[in-house]
This record gives C-alpha cells, sequence and structure tokens, in this order.
C-alpha cells in the first residue's frame, strides 16, 4: 500500500498530568503515515483523489486543543482517528513526540498503528 506522510507536524496544546502541566501548553510533534492507493491522485494530480494534509493537519491541531490530553498515548489515539477520517485511508500510524518531560530525556514518544 502507498503512503503519504506528515512528519514533524507542531502543535501546542495542553498535555501532561502534572499540576504545572495542565496550566501551559506545550509542543507534541506528529508523524503520522497514511496508507492508501496514490494511484488516482498520481494520475490525476487533483487534490480531491488525495487526502488534504493541510487540513488534516489543522484538525488534527484543533482536535488535541480542544483534548488537552494527559498522557501522548491519549493525543496518538486522537490523531490516528482523525487520520483515518480521511477518505481512502485504510491505516494510519501516528507517532507523537513530548520533548522536556524529564530532565536528560531527549522526549517521550508514544506510536500508535489502526486500521
Amino acid at each position: 500500500m502507498d503512503c503519504l506522510r506528515l512528519e514533524g507536524l507542531e502543535v501546542r496544546c495542553i498535555i501532561g498530568d502534572l499540576p504545572d502541566e495542565r496550566e501551559r501548553e506545550q509542543v507534541l510533534r506528529i508523524d503520522a503515515a497514511l496508507r492508501m492507493d496514490l494511484r488516482k491522485a498520481g494520475a490525476t494530480d487533483d487534490l480531491r483523489d488525495t487526502a488534504d494534509y493541510a487540513a488534516l493537519a489543522a484538525r488534527i491541531r484543533g482536535r488535541l486543543a480542544a483534548a488537552k490530553c494527559r498522557l501522548i498515548e491519549r493525543a496518538a489515539e486522537l490523531a490516528a482517528e482523525e487520520c483515518l477520517a480521511c477518505a481512502g485511508v485504510a491505516k494510519a500510524e501516528v507517532r507523537v513526540r513530548k520533548s522536556g518531560a524529564v530532565e536528560g530525556l531527549a522526549c517521550a514518544a508514544a506510536e500508535v498503528e489502526r486500521p
């Protein structure tokens, strides 16, 4: 199956379980792989024949900003739901990274794969 990727999508949102994290936005970085057939879009060169990744990025940002998740696992689930809502997407693979969660740790990440 073909793959359309969004890499390094920055999302500012409330994320975390600690009291101070519930009061300030942090940045998540999201990578998403949309498994779908890209032949028609490749042939027609028409946005209507593929997933509109600009619109998808906006939906993911809006969903996570509204959700105020405590866990990056939840953020990954919500992002995957948005990916699967795109017409023609058979499977979504999503990775959510959060930097600065633990001193000395580059980032924490959660990955989900959903049909």
